[in-house]
C-alpha cells in the first residue's frame, strides 16, 4: 500500500506516468468514467479549502466513485478531541482511499502510519502539498511541452508558501532547472529549501523586485500573502501588498512566459491580467482535476 506524503515519495518515473495518465484523461474523459465504481475516497479536511477538497472531490466522482468525509475539524470529532490516528482508523472502515488537509506539519504522515487505507497529503501546515505539485507539473508540461531547461521564477510568501517548497523539491530533480526567488527578506525560503538548493548545485538567486527578473522567466509563480501563517497581524498588514503583478510588469515579460498560481489569490495578480493569454491559473486548476483523477486511479491500482 504506498501513500503519498511528499513529492519525493514517487520517482521521476513515477511522477511522469501518473501526468501521462493525466494527459489521457484529457483526450478521452469519458473512457476513464467508470473506473473507480464502487470505490470510495474520504476527504478530511481539517482547514479551509475550496479547490484542492472539490478537485478531489470532481475527481472521484469523474471516475465513478463516490466521496464522503467533512470540511472543517468542527464538523468532525477532532472537535471532541479525537486524534489523526483515531480518526484514520476508523474512516479506513469506510473508505478506500483518504485525502487529508491538516494545519499542522507532519498531520497527514501521521494519519499514514495509523491507516488501513492509501492516504494522500492535501497540505499539512506550510510543509508539503503533492497533489499541488502534480497540478502544477502538468500545468508546465502541458503549457511549456517540457519540464527541463526552464527558468521558474516563484514570487511572493516563499517562508510559508508549502506549495512552493513542494514544487521546488520536485522540479530539482529535472535538468537545466533555474530557480528565481522573488519575495521579501521577511518572506525567503526556508533554509532547509536553501540548503537543498545548493547541496543538488542548483543555479538559483534571490531577489526582492519582481521588476528586475521577470524578462528572464519562462514560468511566473504567483503566491499570496497568507494571513493565517503570520503570528502578528502587523508584519501581515506590512507585507501583504508587496508584490502585486500588474499590465506594466506583464509587459517586461516574454511572450510565451506562462503565469501560474495555486489561488485563492487576494490582490497579488490585478484582475486586468486575466485576459492576458499568458494567464494560465484558472486553467491550472482543471489540470488539477485530471492530475488527481490520475492520482487516485494509481494508488487504488486500478487498471486502465
Amino acid at each position: 500500500m504506498r501513500h503519498l506524503i511528499e513529492p519525493m515519495d514517487m520517482t521521476p518515473a513515477e511522477i511522469d506516468a501518473v501526468l501521462d495518465l493525466a494527459g489521457r484523461i484529457i483526450q478521452n474523459p469519458r473512457a476513464y468514467a467508470q473506473k473507480c465504481t464502487g470505490k470510495k475516497l474520504a476527504t478530511l479536511f481539517y482547514e479551509p479549502s475550496t479547490r484542492t477538497r472539490l478537485s478531489f472531490e470532481a475527481a472521484m466522482l469523474e471516475l465513478g466513485g463516490s466521496v464522503l468525509g467533512f470540511s472543517s475539524a468542527d464538523s468532525s470529532s477532532a472537535a471532541k478531541g479525537e486524534s489523526v490516528a483515531d480518526t484514520i482508523r476508523v474512516v479506513s472502515c469506510y473508505a478506500d482511499i483518504a485525502a487529508i488537509r491538516h494545519p499542522k506539519e507532519g498531520a497527514a504522515m501521521v494519519a499514514a502510519l495509523y491507516s488501513g487505507i492509501p492516504v494522500i497529503n492535501a497540505g499539512d501546515g506550510g510543509h508539503q502539498h503533492p497533489t499541488q505539485t502534480l497540478t502544477d507539473l502538468l500545468s508546465i508540461r502541458s503549457l511549456k511541452g517540457r519540464l527541463n531547461q526552464l527558468t521558474i521564477g516563484l514570487c511572493g510568501d516563499l517562508m510559508f508558501g508549502r506549495t512552493v517548497h513542494s514544487l521546488i523539491k520536485a522540479m530539482m530533480r529535472y535538468e537545466q532547472v533555474r530557480f528565481v526567488l522573488i519575495s521579501p527578506r521577511e518572506l525567503r525560503v526556508p533554509d532547509y529549501i536553501r540548503d537543498a538548493l545548493l547541496l543538488h548545485k542548483i543555479p538559483f538567486q534571490e531577489v526582492e523586485r519582481l521588476e528586475e527578473v521577470i524578462h528572464k522567466l519562462d514560468v511566473l509563480y504567483m503566491t499570496r500573502v497568507q494571513r493565517e501563517r503570520f503570528f502578528n497581524e502587523e508584519d501581515y498588514i506590512r507585507l501583504r501588498d508587496s508584490y502585486i503583478l500588474d499590465i506594466d510588469k506583464l509587459r517586461l515579460a516574454k511572450e510565451d512566459m506562462i503565469v501560474l498560481h495555486p489561488l485563492p489569490r487576494v490582490n497579488e495578480i490585478a484582475p486586468e491580467v486575466d485576459n492576458d493569454p499568458r494567464a494560465c491559473y484558472f486553467k491550472q486548476v482543471l489540470y488539477g482535476k485530471y492530475v488527481r483523477m490520475a492520482l487516485i486511479m494509481t494508488m487504488l491500482g486500478v487498471e486502465e
